[in-house]
C-alpha cells in the first residue's frame, strides 16, 4: 500500500539534513531525520486543518488527548490518565526541563544522545557518566559503573535514561528495566525516560515496555518523554509530550516550563492525533523497510576490515566502531569519501560514527558502495 522505496528529493528544500552538505557530493546519513514522506493520513489531516485558514494559538483538543491515551493502551497496555500529560514542543525541551526541575546532579549512560550530555551543564547541574559495556557483541548497562558514578556525586537526583537506546540500538528488556527501577528506588532518583524511539522496535521477538509501567514506584518517580516525530517522520511539526503520573513531580515540571516553553505547534497536535489513530499500517510498512535496510547494512559492515557494528534491535540508527582504522578525525575522513555521519565524540565516544539508515534502499546501497571504497582507501588516505 505504501511505496517506501522512493523518497522526495530534499536537496533543494529547507532540509537541515540535506542542506548541511549543499553543493557537495556527500550523502547525508547523520541527523535522526528519515527521508520518507509522512504517512498519507497525517498529510491529509494537516491539509484539512490548513483549509480552516485561521492559524491562531491552538490548545490540545479532547480528541488529541484521547488519541494518545488510546495509543498507549493499545500499543503497550499502559493505561494513563489525561491529567498526566504535559505537552511539549519537542522532546529535547523535556530533557532540559527535567534537568532544571530535578534539583540536583544528573547521571546517565554513555554513549548517548548528545542533549543528555548538554542539558545538565546548561542547567548548572553536575553530570556523572557511567559507560555502557559491549560484551560478546551485545551492549549492556554496567551496573557497577552506575553505582560508582552515583557514589562520586551523592547529590544526584535524576537519571537520564534512553529507552530504546540512541545510539547503540538496544531495546531494554524487563529484567534490565527492573534493575534500573530498583537502583532508582534505592537512591531516591527521578528517572527521565526518553522513549521517542519506542515504536521503532525492529526485532520481531522484542517489545517495548515503558519504564513507568513496571510498577507503582517506577511510575511515581518517572518522567516519560514521547513523540510521534521519529516514527512518523514529522519532527518539523514540533509536538511531543511528557507522561508524569506523580502530581508533585508534574507540578514542579510545569513550573519550570512556565514562561519559557512555547505552546505546541497546532499542526503538530493534528498530526499527532492522525499518526496515533490512523497510521499503524504505514508504521508496519516502515518497519519492514527499516529491517531490510538494517540487514543490508549489517551484511556489508561484516565484510569490512576495521569496522564493526552490533545488532540494532530498535531505531533506524547504526553505531559503527571505526577505531581500528586509526583515523584522527573519522567524520572528516568519511566526508572526504562522500559520506556524512554523526560524530561519535558528540555522544561521548570518540572513534565511533552514527549512520542513519532511514532512507530509500537505493540511497543506502549507494552509501554502502562508498563505504566499501572508503575503507579500501584508508591505508593510502591522509589522516585528516
Amino acid at each position: 500500500m505504501f511505496d517506501l522505496t522512493h523518497t522526495p528529493d530534499r536537496r533543494a528544500s529547507d532540509s537541515m539534513k540535506w542542506g548541511k552538505y549543499a553543493g557537495r557530493d556527500i550523502l547525508p546519513l547523520w541527523v535522526a531525520d528519515m527521508d520518507f514522506a509522512a504517512p498519507p493520513a497525517v498529510l491529509d489531516a494537516v491539509q484539512q486543518r490548513l483549509a480552516h485558514s485561521v492559524l491562531g494559538y491552538g490548545v490540545p483538543q479532547p480528541s488529541q488527548v484521547e488519541a494518545v491515551l488510546m495509543y498507549l493502551e493499545r500499543q503497550y497496555d499502559w493505561r494513563i490518565q489525561a491529567e498526566w500529560l504535559v505537552w511539549l514542543p519537542g522532546l529535547v525541551t523535556g530533557i532540559h526541563v527535567a534537568c532544571r526541575s530535578a534539583g540536583g546532579g544528573v547521571l546517565t549512560n554513555t554513549p548517548v544522545y548528545p542533549p543528555f550530555l548538554a542539558a545538565p551543564c546548561r542547567s548548572d547541574q553536575a553530570l556523572r557518566r557511567a559507560p555502557l559495556v559491549c560484551r560478546a557483541g551485545h551492549w549492556e548497562m554496567d551496573t557497577d559503573a552506575l553505582e560508582a558514578a552515583l557514589l562520586q556525586n551523592p547529590d544526584t537526583k535524576l537519571l537520564l535514561f534512553c529507552h530504546p537506546h540512541n545510539p547503540v540500538g538496544r531495546c531494554w528488556q524487563q529484567a534490565e528495566l527492573e534493575w534500573v527501577a530498583d537502583f532508582a528506588a534505592r537512591h531516591h532518583l527521578i528517572v527521565c525516560s526518553d522513549e521517542i524511539h519506542c515504536d521503532l522496535i525492529l526485532d520481531a521477538d522484542k517489545r517495548h515496555l515503558p519504564f513507568a509501567r513496571l510498577n507503582d514506584d517506577a511510575a511515581k518517580r518517572s518522567v516519560t518523554l514521547m513523540s510521534p516525530s521519529k516514527t512518523y517522520n514529522i519532527p518539523g511539526l514540533a509536538c511531543a509530550f511528557a507522561v508524569i503520573p506523580d502530581t508533585e513531580l508534574r507540578q514542579r515540571f510545569v513550573r519550570v516550563m512556565s514562561g519559557i516553553v512555547p505552546h505546541v505547534n497546532l499542526f503538530g497536535l493534528v498530526a499527532c492525533e492522525a499518526a496515533f489513530r490512523d497510521c499503524e499500517d504505514w508504521r508496519q510498512a516502515l518497519l519492514a523497510t527499516l529491517r531490510q535496510n538494517r540487514d543490508r547494512l549489517a551484511a556489508t559492515v561484516a565484510q569490512l576490515p576495521g569496522v564493526s557494528m552490533t545488532h540494532i534491535e530498535a531505531t533506524y540508527l547504526a553505531w559503527l566502531d571505526v577505531r581500528q582504522l586509526h583515523l584522527a578525525n573519522p567524520v572528516a575522513y568519511f566526508e572526504s569519501q562522500g559520506l556524512g555521519f554523526s560524530n561519535g565524540a558528540d555522544f561521548g565516544a570518540a572513534g565511533w560514527v552514527r549512520l542513519n539508515f532511514g532512507c530509500a534502499p537505493e540511497l543506502l546501497d549507494h552509501a554502502l558502495v562508498r563505504l566499501q571504497q572508503a575503507i579500501e582507501n584508508v591505508t593510502t588516505a591522509p589522516r585528516a
